[in-house]
């Protein structure tokens, strides 16, 4: 509250400023958000207090965001501003059209019975948000199986089986089809509450509203993207299908399961796993024993200060759970002050009413104060690693140490802005996701691979030939990878170009079919579980995939001749993490490649060789 009453008055003071007195500094606003807490806190009480203030932080953000009198203080500012003929730099600038440009976009050109209304339907779209995430992080639903049922579970797995984890992988390696069935209708069910959050129809312009500021400028271009990359997927994903099929039929036959020629949603993570694991021998129960967290986790760490520049320094302060680690980011030469960066928390391990997947909150933003001296950042990366059970340390597949390099690569987005609102990943939503999908090509490097894994008996580390198996294994199987990806982010921006209310639930499992290429069993309300929808990627989900093309380009052209060189890794801290949103995109983009970005190395990667894209 105390901070809402500090902003408040502040807000004032600038709307009470005489329109010739308005000018750059009374444009320059900081804010911060309470949210964080609700995710992570083991106390009820806590996590339902975070959740209250967020309500109230939300609203006021709503209402704050229509004021006219503020609005037009910004405009007097802006307008005094090109009068004087004052030379702002790049950044001011920046700020200054993005904070008319918000006012614009908030609706206050609108007249003020519209801009009531306007008001009152973001604030319950907020509402809705809100209780859609509360859903999401506390449900805590389970379903029986025996051991038979769970044949080809590995044992460590049964045995962590205290809570449900992330259930359609978890349950990925059962052998028998019905089980295999069963946990995943109830996984993409479990939050059926959720349903009903989706029911209201959206402005059929929402997501032209949403677009219009990011690389893709329009709702249409969404569409134009989505429908090019699954017509030069589908072919890819249809030999993924015949050749998964093939392997299902030859199982079934094997082990006397019925076979009945159809593809399943639940059969893909499973059938996917096996087609690694025979031609290339690539077992993945084999690969975790390479990757205790003990080891992991600290290697990663190294690798990325080694090749940023900088050093984490544990300290020992008070967290909100024990397991939670806290650390301090120096410059690596700077012994001073002048070489502080901030400060990182890591929560690593799953627990009751936690947030149940794994992302970076940034907690503060890092900027310039008034007196030249600087507020520090603060960010947080929460995980739902394997904890150690009676026979093995916690270990980690390979996919979860991607994801783990791919969040910390959000972590160590360490800008240097005068405005926080141009801090770390507040950039355009396409480019926030680049630099960590970049990051994630470290995990397919051999000398990479090799430096952090360490056996977890042996110690040593993986051997040439699984390393080379990991790096075969990429892009198995990719077609149907990506085509699950051009399917979710079909849901979701035709979810938002509906004007009028639909059955949600038929058209997620209509396109899943559809665009996917697996049968559904029965139909279940997965789009309940669709957390991006609620949590600032509504109509922006394509931007994952959109975000390749660049990420792929910047690995290619700069990091592939020295993944770990220093010098390489400046070169990306200066030209891409430095500036965070303080320019636009394309020029930090361009200055790290030394030209324009193309998609040639995502096409290649994807296609295996470069075609008009």
């Amino acid at each position: 509250m105390d901070a809402i009453a500090r902003s408040c008055e502040l807000q004032d003071k600038i709307a009470a400023l005489a329109p010739a007195d308005c000018n750059f500094a009374s444009l320059a606003l900081a804010y911060a958000e309470a949210k964080f807490e609700s995710n992570v806190s083991p106390s009820k009480e806590l996590r339902d207090a975070s959740n209250d203030a967020e309500v109230l932080v939300r609203d006021y953000g709503v209402e704050a965001s229509m004021r006219l009198d503020v609005f037009q203080a910004k405009l007097a500012a802006e307008k005094n501003i090109k009068a004087s003929g004052a030379k702002l730099s790049t950044e001011e600038q920046r700020l200054v059209d993005k904070m008319v440009l918000d006012g614009r976009r908030a609706g206050l050109a609108l007249p003020e019975k519209e801009r009531d209304e306007l008001m009152a339907l973001q604030k319950e779209l907020s509402q809705a948000c809100l209780e859609f995430s509360k859903n999401f992080n506390e449900e805590n639903g389970s379903v029986l199986f025996t051991l038979e049922e769970l044949k080809g579970v590995p044992d460590d797995v049964i045995s962590g089986y205290t809570r449900r984890k992330d259930g359609d992988r978890e349950i990925k390696q059962a052998e028998n089809p019905e089980t295999r069935r069963t946990a995943y209708e109830l996984f993409d069910a479990r939050l059926s509450i959720n349903e009903p959050s989706m029911s209201r129809g959206c402005s059929d312009t929402w997501a032209d509203y949403v677009t219009e500021v990011k690389m893709v400028k329009h709702g249409k271009g969404v569409f134009d993207f989505l429908a090019d990359l699954e017509q030069k997927l589908r072919p890819i994903g249809l030999e993924d299908r015949t050749k998964l099929l093939a392997l299902k039929q030859q199982e079934h036959a094997e082990k006397g399961y019925p076979f009945d020629g159809e593809f399943y949603v639940w059969d893909w993570w499973y059938y996917d796993r096996l087609y690694v694991e025979r031609p290339l021998s690539l077992d993945d129960q084999r690969v975790k024993e390479f990757f205790p967290v003990s080891f992991v986790v600290p290697a990663i760490l190294d690798i990325y200060q080694n090749m940023l520049g900088v050093r984490f320094v544990e300290i020992h302060g008070e967290t909100w759970h024990p397991d939670v680690q806290q650390f301090a980011a120096w410059e690596k030469d700077v012994k001073d002050e002048s070489g502080f960066v901030g400060y990182c928390y890591l929560d690593l391990f799953p627990r009751a009413s936690k947030y149940s997947h794994t992302a970076v909150w940034g907690l503060f933003p890092g900027y310039e104060l008034l007196d030249g001296k600087r507020s520090y950042p603060i960010a947080a990366m929460v995980a739902n690693l394997a904890k150690p059970t009676p026979q093995k340390p916690a270990l980690m597949g390979h996919d979860d140490v991607v994801t783990f390099f791919h969040e910390m690569g959000h972590v160590f987005h360490l800008s240097r802005v005068r405005f926080s609102r141009f801090h770390g990943t507040n950039v355009a939503m396409h480019f926030a996701e680049a630099p960590s999908q970049m990051q994630e090509n470290w995990c397919f490097e051999p000398t990479v691979l090799e430096r952090m894994s360490s056996h977890y008996e042996t110690k040593e580390p993986l051997s040439p030939d699984l390393i080379d198996n990991i790096i075969k294994s990429r892009y198995v199987n990719v077609g149907l990878f990506y085509l699950r990806q051009v399917f979710m982010a079909s849901f979701d921006i035709k979810v938002h170009t509906t004007k009028e209310p639909a059955d949600y639930t038929k058209l997620y499992n209509e396109l899943r079919e559809s665009i996917f290429l697996v049968k559904g069993g029965k139909r279940t309300p997965g789009q309940g579980t669709f957390g991006h929808l609620t949590g600032g990627y509504d109509a922006r989900y394509y931007g994952y995939t959109y975000s390749l093309v660049f990420a792929a380009d910047m690995y290619a052209t700069v990091f592939k001749k020295g993944p770990l060189d220093p010098k390489l890794g400046q070169r990306y801290r200066d030209n891409i993490l430095l500036p965070g949103g303080s320019r636009d995109e394309l020029d930090s983009l361009e200055e790290s490649l030394g030209r324009p970005p193309n998609a040639e190395a995502f096409v290649k990667a994807l296609f295996g060789t470069v075609t008009t894209f």
